[in-house]
């Protein structure tokens, strides 16, 4: 069957802060000088805010400049900061940095903790208000090339595939869509992002990204133990100090708190789990006496990016850019991306209007990149460029260079560090120590099957799998005799499993892809880059209520 298609002048793909924010400011623009411009966003979830995961606290400067009046429009933003505490844990203990001498990167004054499900929620109800079409639904499957090579646009996957990729019974072809430009926003990691890099050569020059994993639960906490708009971060444990991550606890509003865990995902003992580090942190002190008595509400897990100004690719390419996470703005030690991705969103989207109010069509948008090197966002980045470098020294050590570069040098040090690829750092499990997680209570700590129905994660079963092995082999033959399958503990939804047919009988990798949250961690994290996430069909996956 042949595949419809539609014409555009700006297709955005992706429905979070960046493309929103990208389609709202071609809006904008279009409206100002009286012109038509035909936008369309089309976003795999569900729902506008069906895949959103973030902490958040929300640095609303870039909001600002897209939505001046924004209070007055009812945006989701009701919770201020009011204090930040940050920790450090040992394994019963805990010790507090006076807030003075903190670098500026890691106080919250003028910001506001939101749930990102929420935000962008809004923001699409602002897009569809303003008449832009928004499509949620459509998962961009393929990137589609004209003639000359550029990019003209994608096509949204096929509905109702077998297993095998045959069409079944309910079979609906994708459909195609053509635009001048396509701005790519898919989020951490995205798959098509990662085609266009290598097809454009986009990482020429440029640092691996690096990343980390994180995982959040929403709870609802008893009155007394809520502390409207605290913000607390840890370090330490249960991490040993060689590993980098940490924690948040973000008061909401309504005695809600969301609580999560970092994991950077260049840890090098393949036994180690996030997933667990993250239930065992709970446990803490420090933390459960937030916890004692509450309710766990949610629950959902998402790669984040972390490798700062030295691990941008090149954005543009013949007939679009990346945005967002998508290209990796997220400032890692900030721990925040969300004005980051909106920020982009509109550099790209100025350089879109100008391209086409000029009658251009697919060639290179040079002046989005050149806006951001003359943005604030460049600068931001770059004082904070030294970061994950300098936390791959260990946790005391890094913090203290970095401490030295934040506050002596103001982020404005001679020398800029280099980033590794984080599948890189994994070592053999023969060199490393098992670690015994205990076992979950079922009150405070749980396992990954209950989480994941928290998610509210769906997957027809019959379509063909979407985690895909480039050497099925190589599941057995390397990740488990080398590395005892790691993909089995730094997957946060219990997608990996080695089985045997059996007793005694040969082992095989059970993908149990329905379980999948879209983190894209086995795309990262694998030691021999052999899985390949693809996206299933339009509207499947969790759908996170305001996460």
């Amino acid at each position: 069957m042949e595949r419809e298609s539609m014409e555009f002048d700006v297709l955005i793909v992706g429905g979070g802060p960046a493309g929103l924010a990208a389609a709202l400011r071609l809006k904008q623009l279009a409206d100002a000088k009286g012109r038509e411009l035909s936008i369309c966003l089309i976003e795999k979830g569900a729902e506008i805010g069906a895949h959103s995961l973030s902490g958040a606290v929300l640095d609303p400067r870039s909001l600002n400049e897209l939505i001046p009046d924004w209070k007055e429009k009812g945006a989701p933003l009701s919770t201020q900061v009011s204090e930040d505490r940050f920790l450090f844990l040992t394994a019963d203990g805990a010790h507090r940095t006076p807030n003075f001498l903190l670098p500026e990167c890691f106080t919250n004054h003028g910001n506001y903790i939101i749930r990102l499900g929420h935000l962008t929620k809004w923001l699409g109800e602002q897009c569809e208000a303003a008449g832009i079409e928004v499509y949620p639904g459509f998962a961009a499957a393929e990137i589609l090339y004209d003639d000359n090579g550029a990019v003209k646009g994608v096509a949204t996957g096929d509905m109702g595939l077998n297993r095998d990729g045959t069409p079944g019974p309910q079979h609906q072809p994708g459909m195609e869509l053509h635009a001048r430009y396509t701005l790519f926003a898919e989020g951490c990691r995205g798959h098509l992002g990662k085609i266009l890099e290598a097809r454009f050569n986009l990482r020429e020059g440029a640092d691996p990204q690096t990343y980390g994993i994180g995982i959040k639960e929403l709870w609802e906490i008893k009155p007394e133990q809520h502390v409207p708009g605290l913000v607390m971060h840890t370090a330490g444990w249960p991490l040993d100090a060689a590993t980098y991550g940490g924690s948040f606890m973000y008061h909401l509003e309504d005695n809600l708190v969301a609580i999560g865990f970092v994991v950077g995902l260049n840890y090098s003992n393949p036994y180690l789990s996030p997933y667990e580090e993250f239930q065992r942190y709970k446990t803490h002190p420090e933390i459960r006496r937030f916890l004692d008595g509450g309710k766990r509400l949610s629950y959902g897990a998402r790669a984040l990016t972390a490798g700062g100004l030295q691990s941008l690719p090149k954005t543009t390419f013949p007939g679009g850019a990346l945005i967002g996470d998508d290209a990796g703005y997220l400032n890692a030690s900030r721990i925040k991306g969300i004005h980051a991705a909106i920020k982009s969103g509109m550099l790209a989207a100025e350089a879109a209007f100008e391209a086409v109010a000029a009658e251009r069509q697919r060639d290179e948008l040079s002046a989005y990149p050149e806006a951001f090197r003359s943005s604030w966002l460049h600068e931001e980045l770059h004082r904070a460029r030294n970061f994950k470098p300098l936390m791959k020294k260990g946790l005391y050590m890094g913090s203290l260079l970095f401490g030295i570069d934040q506050i002596v040098f103001r982020g404005k040090a001679p020398w800029t560090l280099h980033n590794t690829a984080d599948h890189q750092y994994l070592k053999k499990a023969a060199e490393c120590t098992p670690i015994d997680y205990p076992k979950p209570d079922g009150v405070l700590t749980f396992d990954r099957l209950s989480s994941v129905f928290l998610s509210n994660t769906n997957h027809e079963e019959e379509q063909p799998c979407h985690l895909q092995l480039r050497d099925p082999a190589a599941a057995i033959r390397i990740n488990l005799e080398q590395y005892d399958s790691p993909e089995q503990r730094y997957c946060p939804a219990g997608v990996y499993e080695i089985v045997r047919d059996g007793e005694g009988g040969a082992a095989r990798l059970q993908i149990n892809a329905q379980n999948c949250v879209h983190c894209k961690t086995c795309d990262i994290k694998d030691p021999t880059q052999n899985i390949n996430w693809v996206v299933p069909q339009g509207g499947e996956g969790p759908i996170y209520q305001g996460m």
